[in-house]
């Protein structure tokens, strides 16, 4: 019997609870014996240029070892990465957001270096700020004069004035995505030794230790074997932790310059307004169709806001990409903007530009079933592209492998017995009660695996019989450990606990992508699988010159780990161990897998909702999600996956945003402001199955690690709108605070 979509605690939890994981604060290494620990001085204001920086104050502060600003740094200006212009090392003459790195500061002990950076005397001339979209839009103030305007990122669509003329009913609403902190459990953090053989090792926080390699290396103008990235474990990344940010180039040329090992750990407050954001954007959507329900015409503009950097102009390409939804439109058009503002940059962030285009076509449809007086999930179920119509060729470039739109739909609409709650949401609405009940729907398709890049996986037999993997995936929390293991276990018939699975060195493992974008089984599980298959042929014909054998008639027994000769239970047998002790060259397979194209998971999620229409609260009571990402290699994996990201996205629609004052100052940069979101928010997750394979990869699978995010929030968006519908209230911005709930309803009730 196959392992494979069993239920298997994960076998990374047994360190974690027990002795907790090794993250880059609890680094021994002997390398780093006597580090000393750095801090980078950040800019207090959004916008302003630097006249003087004083640090001789600060370099006579009893522990500092080092204080560096720009003019010290001898390295070459960052190239911009398909951005206009690029983040400096440290900032040079002008910063653009509060949180900027202006200096550097290296102390034997980390309490002495808030001290010594209190010490060091900048002086700013404030320039006039913009924070918002609209004020960038409008260029009055620009942030790089060399580029003449804040416009950092256009691509034009063809708007057809006539695309909605012969529609029944057209509705337009510009739909704001807030702006979000990733807020990892684990904050950024690196230490970094330069060795005798002068090559220097990072110990990183980072999702992809080889491109963050290759960053450093390009940083610091020396080749990649000079480089060794290590990463241990890691506490969370989101995306936010792709690569190398500019800082950790910054320390490894610090650590050069001052011939000492260099620790760094961010605060949680320097965190949140350092750290790349997520999401910020804008969407404007036309929609327009028949009375019937039938869809016609759609239109989508995007603007995002990049930040003060444009770190990731991707996103509004992923946005305008996924644009459409799980619905066939005739008529589509889509155009997008970024513009720069005086902010912290913008990065990926669970979903990467694809949780703005669900956002953007689930209210679409929303407001558009509410425009015609038709129930939202009949509307969806009219326009669903059908399963005989894949693969689909959407109007916007993508192509989708597979689907079942309308039956994950009515899963969930079954599961949550949604004609009962319409029922009991009527009731309320005629009672006039306070607590109004709302029932959000989200149909969501999402693209895995889509970056176009391979990925490496290694597999070696050890004498003793146990199974070393090694792979270019970097987990962070997804439980990869386990289900590798479980991969290996049931193709070679090895137990679970002789099987080690590598990952995060790039010694070890030279040549890798890492893990963004819901990659990591799909192309990372591939390469092991196609690892093992080239063991197993190999061990076959090795173990058949040893049982004087012809390699057809051997066979592996999966269930005892043993090879032997089919129909002859006493011609003899060999086990993965007795093979390699006979063997004289290693029993292993490196591969480098790229075979695999993007695959396209989908559901559907319903939220339900209650209102305090007095207050303003709202109560997140249910959420009944479909994920369909194909075939489950886990189920206890798999259930993590979808729970993180149901919470996450719900977070998103009901409380999380990082805000600014007009002065662009942060006004939610601790805990205290920032709303995390925590169990006590939460419901228990009513999970549907459903499960449609891909060809696209030998596994079948789709990736599930962003998918209930990108659900989970227009989901619960919709239900808090739909609570309010009938008080007058057509759409509400997110986050669905109380505060913007309570004023939603008090201009209603002004009759405004």
């Amino acid at each position: 019997m196959s392992i494979l979509g069993t239920r298997v605690v994960r076998i990374e939890d047994q360190k974690l609870i027990t002795q907790g994981g090794t993250y880059v604060e609890d680094l021994r290494e002997a390398a780093l014996t006597g580090a000393v620990h750095a801090m980078f001085v950040r800019s207090p204001i959004a916008h302003a240029r630097i006249s003087s920086i004083d640090t001789s104050a600060a370099q006579a502060a009893p522990g500092v070892v080092a204080v560096y600003t720009i003019s010290d740094l001898d390295l070459a200006p960052p190239v911009p990465a398909g951005a206009p212009v690029a983040s400096p090392w440290l900032a040079d003459g002008v910063v653009r957001y509060v949180g900027e790195p202006v200096a550097l500061v290296l102390a034997e002990h980390r309490y002495q270096l808030a001290d010594a950076a209190e010490l060091i005397d900048i002086d700013y001339d404030p320039l006039d700020v913009v924070t918002t979209i609209d004020a960038a839009l409008a260029d009055e103030t620009v942030l790089f004069p060399e580029l003449g305007s804040n416009l950092v990122h256009q691509h034009d669509g063809q708007f057809d004035d006539k695309a909605f003329e012969d529609c029944e009913v057209v509705v337009t609403q510009t739909i704001v995505n807030n702006r979000v902190a990733p807020a990892p459990l684990e904050v950024r953090g690196a230490a970094c030794a330069w060795g005798e053989d002068g090559r220097l090792t990072v110990w990183l926080s980072t999702q992809n230790p080889q491109l963050a390699r290759g960053a450093i290396a390009g940083g610091l103008g020396v080749g990649e074997e000079q480089i060794r990235v290590v990463t241990p474990d890691v506490g969370g990344g989101f995306g936010a932790k792709i690569g190398a940010d500019p800082e950790v180039t910054v320390l490894g040329w610090a650590a050069k310059r001052s011939g000492r090992a260099i620790r760094w750990a961010e605060t949680r407050s320097e965190n949140l307004v350092a750290m790349t954001h997520g999401r910020a954007q804008q969407n404007t959507i036309t929609i327009g169709g028949r009375r019937d329900g039938t869809v016609e015409a759609f239109r989508l503009d995007v603007i995002q806001d990049a930040g003060a950097y444009p770190r990731a102009l991707f996103l509004p390409t992923l946005t305008e990409l996924m644009g459409t939804g799980v619905y066939h439109f005739p008529k589509v058009e889509a155009a997008s903007r970024a513009v720069v503002t005086n902010t912290t940059p913008i990065g990926a962030y669970r979903g990467a530009g694809r949780p703005e285009a669900s956002a953007a076509i689930e209210r679409a449809i929303d407001v558009f079933a509410a425009e015609i007086g038709k129930d939202p999930a009949e509307v969806r179920k009219i326009n669903f592209i059908r399963p005989d119509e894949f693969p689909y060729q959407s109007p916007t470039g993508a192509n989708y492998d597979t689907g079942e739109y309308s039956a994950a739909l009515d899963k969930v609409l079954e599961a949550a017995g949604y004609a009962e709650l319409r029922a009991e949401q009527a009731r309320r609405r005629e009672a006039g009660e306070v607590k109004a009940l709302g029932l959000g729907i989200a149909s969501y398709v999402e693209i895995t695996g889509g970056d176009g890049g391979g990925e490496s996986g290694r597999v070696d037999i050890n004498p003793d019989g146990t199974v070393t993997a090694y792979t270019g995936s970097s987990p962070h929390g997804q439980g990869l450990d386990t289900t590798l293991a479980m991969l290996l276990s049931d193709q070679l018939g090895v137990a679970m606990d002789k099987i080690t699975v590598k990952h995060g060195d790039t010694d070890e493992i030279p040549r890798a992508v890492g893990t963004f974008g819901s990659r990591s089984l799909q192309l990372g599980g591939s390469a092991v699988k196609a690892a093992a298959d080239q063991v197993i042929d190999r061990a076959r014909e090795l173990a058949a010159d040893l049982l004087e054998a012809s390699p057809d008639d051997l066979e592996l027994d999966v269930d005892e780990g043993v090879w032997r000769v089919k129909g002859a239970p006493s011609g003899g047998q060999l086990s993965w161990s007795q093979l390699a002790e006979q063997i004289e060259e290693p029993l292993s397979a490196d591969v480098w897998f790229d075979k695999g194209t993007p695959t396209f998971p989908f559901g559907s999620h319903l939220a339900v909702v209650e209102v305090d229409t007095e207050t303003g609260k709202v109560e997140l009571m249910r959420i009944i999600a479909a994920d369909d990402a194909g075939p489950v290699l886990n189920p206890v994996t798999f259930r993590g996956q979808r729970h993180g990201g149901l919470g996450q996205g719900a977070a998103q629609a009901l409380l999380e945003v990082m805000s600014y004052d007009a002065d662009g100052n942060p006004t939610t940069s601790t805990l205290a402001d920032y709303s995390f979101i925590s169990a006590v928010e939460l419901p228990d997750f009513e999970l549907v199955d459903s499960a449609t394979p891909t060809t696209r990869n030998p596994l079948g699978v789709k990736g599930i690690g962003e998918a209930a995010t990108i659900g989970s929030t227009p989901a619960v968006h919709n239900a808090v709108v739909d609570a309010l519908a009938h008080l007058g209230v057509r759409h509400l911005d997110m986050p669905t605070t109380p505060q913007r709930v309570w004023e939603a309803l008090s201009v209603r009730g002004e009759g405004k």
